[in-house]
């Protein structure tokens, strides 16, 4: 048992109330359970109970054994001075405050329906399978708009998260929000493998150069493969002219801007088990080609009216030689950006750039049109959505597969169960009194 379950017991009540009484004997009504505490200090504040004939309004601390308000340091805590009822599933141990008063005890181990708490180690047993619902085999007693209603929570919730990310990178960018599009940016063309390399890329050719050449593709080509590493001469592109250029381009612009000693190594970037579409000098040049045909990124990420503009607004053509080339010196026919990736990047840089922007801004009507984004992206097909859908989870959209990789991360892989609407609901329907 874990002490989350007895907060969501104490919570919702989920108790026998019979004769309700501490553990000397003292008549307990629960006027008000009290608001749970996110921060440090006692697990609940604010409650209003009757022990005895006398009212008291103050906190309440739960333990799963008394003796654990002594292992956790709480007698030495001035907060905890504050606690009126110290509700615990074992009572092994009076405890006191600092003034030596003794803190009253319910011991609920007595008055929790076995019932329930079988339902509840049902919730939390180890599934074999990873990827498994913990609570799968009680899903049918669920409803739709249960479920439903979970997703579309942690679809916000993940969104919310990928937000403050954002929130953060503006900060540090000195609250330049065509920066902080320039980073975002840079590091989600890494497509996870390379997302780091590409972040520090982006700190290393601030935005107020590549604003400079940005008019310009073979300059700014230049300085984004010479800073990434990719210009150095090997055997492979010793007798290159187009990378020759680039290279003689790079040093000059190095020099102007003292970038000597900034630049990434060749061996920072990440190919093996990489697809050729998916190597690093692919997705630069396909960077620089926005970052070229797009003078005014956040703007233009920010107002978007569609899917289908921001699709083209990603599908800038590259250069010919990188429509060639798949890595400095090493020819073949390369693809464009596709629709996959393209919905990777609306996913990952502009819902949650526009959510942070609305946040920033005080316009919430923001954040839903930002999210109505995913609804028009198809559905991601994985391991992880497919055994949702199995269970007859909804999976139409990206904002159905969002909600159910959060779902997933969030609540059933930590076995949240307690924290999450479809679990409550089955605990709910399990009698708290046997």
């Amino acid at each position: 048992m874990q002490e989350d379950f007895l907060h969501y017991v104490w919570q919702h009540q989920y108790f026998d109330k019979t004769d309700l009484c501490t553990i000397d004997g003292q008549p307990i009504t629960v006027l008000r359970p009290g608001m749970r505490n996110p921060d440090a200090g006692p697990d609940f504040l604010n409650a209003r109970l009757q022990l005895g004939e006398v009212e008291w309004n103050g906190a309440v601390e739960i333990h799963l054994r008394a003796s654990d308000w002594h292992r956790h340091q709480h007698q030495h805590d001035p907060k905890y001075d504050q606690v009126v009822l110290h509700v615990v599933y074992e009572a092994d141990q009076a405890v006191l405050r600092l003034d030596g008063s003794e803190v009253p005890a319910l011991a609920l181990a007595p008055r929790i329906a076995p019932t329930l708490l079988a339902t509840y180690e049902k919730l939390l047993a180890t599934a074999e399978a990873t990827d498994a619902l913990p609570c799968a085999p009680l899903l049918d007693t669920v409803p739709a708009v249960t479920r439903m209603s979970m997703v579309e929570r942690a679809l916000l919730e993940r969104v919310e998260q990928k937000a403050s990310v954002v929130e953060d990178l503006h900060q540090r960018l000195g609250q330049d929000w065509e920066a902080t599009a320039y980073h975002a940016l840079a590091a989600a063309f890494g497509f996870q493998k390379n997302s780091e390399p590409l972040a520090r890329l982006a700190k290393a050719l601030p935005l107020s150069i590549v604003r400079r050449h940005r008019h310009d593709a073979r300059q700014l080509e230049a300085l984004l493969f010479g800073q990434a590493g990719f210009l150095a001469e090997t055997d492979a592109t010793r007798h290159d002219a187009y990378l020759a250029g680039l290279r003689q381009e790079f040093a000059f612009l190095q020099h102007k801007y003292s970038l000597h000693g900034t630049a990434l190594e060749a061996h920072e970037w990440n190919f093996l088990r990489l697809r050729p579409a998916n190597f690093a000098p692919v997705r630069l040049a396909q960077l620089a080609a926005v970052l070229h045909a797009r003078p005014a990124l956040f703007d233009a990420l920010l107002t978007a009216a569609d899917v289908r503009t921001l699709t083209q607004f990603f599908q800038a053509p590259t250069t010919d030689y990188w429509r060639q080339h798949f890595r400095p010196g090493v020819p073949g026919k390369v693809p464009a950006l596709g629709k996959s990736s393209v919905q990777v990047l609306i996913t990952n840089v502009v819902v949650p750039l526009r959510v942070a922007y609305a946040r920033h801004v005080g316009q919430p009507e923001l954040v839903e049109s930002a999210v109505a984004l995913l609804s028009e992206l198809p559905a991601e097909h994985n391991h992880i959505t497919d055994a949702y859908a199995t269970q007859g989870f909804g999976h139409r959209s990206a904002a159905d597969s969002q909600g159910l990789l959060a779902l997933h991360r969030g609540y059933c892989t930590p076995r949240r169960c307690l924290h999450c609407a479809i679990g409550s609901r089955i605990l709910q329907r399990t009698p708290a009194v046997s």
